[in-house]
């Protein structure tokens, strides 16, 4: 019950391109910022009034390869996870704190904009990943998988 009080889901443009690291252990981690526009009529005067608000976004480990592969400044994503806060203390000993989403999903916003997906192979259980990920090839287009095709052909079920 504690994780659906802390979610949250966001809509909006990312502001920078996506930036990776890699924890020493070699777990990948991405950061990028989301502006979200808020727009509305002013009833007083009947002019539209619109507000921003921006949001720092942290991905870890297959997610933040897929985000890092995909995703560049301006695109349109929908974001959900949850609210975290994290403190530290500057070189100068101020005390600093930040609240950002920690991403469980981040997907590109079809509002306005088409997509297209690729599957990625699968780490296996508890693997952090390492270098960066490489975007598959697509596979090429053949008159049998256009017309329906054999999904044993490609190891997995249509989804």
């Amino acid at each position: 019950m504690a994780s659906d009080s802390n979610s949250i889901t966001i809509s909006g443009n990312i502001t920078r391109d996506p930036e990776m690291r890699y924890t020493p252990s070699g777990v990948s981690k991405v950061t990028f910022g989301v502006a979200v526009n808020r727009s509305w009529r002013n009833q007083q005067t009947q002019e539209w009034d619109e507000q921003t608000s921006f949001f720092n976004v942290v991905a870890w480990r297959q997610l933040a390869e897929n985000v890092g592969a995909s995703l560049t400044k301006g695109s349109r994503v929908v974001v959900s996870g949850r609210l975290e806060q994290r403190s530290w203390e500057t070189e100068a000993g101020e005390k600093r704190s930040i609240v950002e989403i920690v991403a469980d999903d981040v997907a590109p916003s079809l509002r306005f904009a088409t997509a297209e997906v690729h599957k990625v192979e699968r780490s296996g259980p508890g693997e952090g990943g390492g270098g960066p990920s490489r975007r598959p090839a697509p596979a090429p287009a053949t008159a049998e998988a256009n017309a329906g095709g054999n999904y044993d052909d490609y190891g997995e079920e249509p989804f």
